[in-house]
């Protein structure tokens, strides 16, 4: 097949234009099914999304670097009314033994028994699920608020304050039900929870990361 100038021209023109013209985002929010949208929530009783809903933690190790690890598999409620942000409360446990790290090696040692019947290093084989029931919730912004409550995570209870952020609401095209998002970050000491080995060159803080999905009933 030959090209003529006038074809060669015609060619050049439509791959300039093809190079100049912008690019799509294939990813654009306004097209998505959760907002963050205030309106969109409606009241009533939501139960957590377990295969969306995570706490991950991050502790410093020996002081090099930083470790993380996430919790799944969260259970539990929320009760909303957006005419009453402030009256929201939150329910929730989080299976402390289906823990996920990096390695095999080191959830073995968080769940590993303790050795000649002594105490574990850290939880146990076979630990109790963590729970957080919400005490208060104090809005922050339109968009933000600090939930008070009490975590209980291996047998002792301590008053916590989540910084929330509502991140989005809609109904999920997978099953049609109206879902809500949020995320959260908290503090805590460990050893507040009987939870001390290695402190401090593990460190004693541990960072709470949390992304929550909850679908109304």
């Amino acid at each position: 097949m030959k090209f003529n100038l006038k074809t060669k021209l015609a060619a050049a023109a439509l791959a300039s234009a093809a190079l100049a013209a912008p690019v799509i985002a294939q990813d654009d929010a306004s097209t998505l099914p959760g907002q963050m949208d205030v309106s969109r929530i409606t009241a009533g009783t939501y139960t957590a999304d377990s295969l969306h809903t995570l706490v991950g933690f991050r502790v410093n190790h020996f002081g090099f670097n930083d470790y993380f690890g996430i919790f799944g598999g969260v259970e539990g409620t929320l009760q909303i009314d957006p005419s009453n942000l402030s009256a929201a409360s939150v329910d929730v446990t989080i299976p402390v033994a289906d823990v996920t790290v990096a390695a095999e090696g080191l959830k073995d040692h968080l769940l590993r028994a303790g050795g000649d019947g002594g105490e574990p290093d850290f939880f146990g084989p076979s630990p109790a699920p963590a729970r957080f029931q919400s005490t208060s919730v104090a809005l922050t912004g339109e968009t933000t608020a600090n939930i008070a409550g009490n975590l209980t995570l291996n047998g002792v209870t301590r008053p916590v304050v989540v910084a929330a952020r509502f991140t989005g609401a809609g109904a999920n095209p997978m099953n049609s039900k109206l879902t809500v998002g949020f995320e959260g970050t908290t503090t805590i000491q460990r050893s507040n929870f009987g939870i001390d080995t290695f402190v401090p060159m593990v460190s004693d803080q541990v960072e709470l990361d949390i992304t929550a999905a909850f679908e109304k009933q």
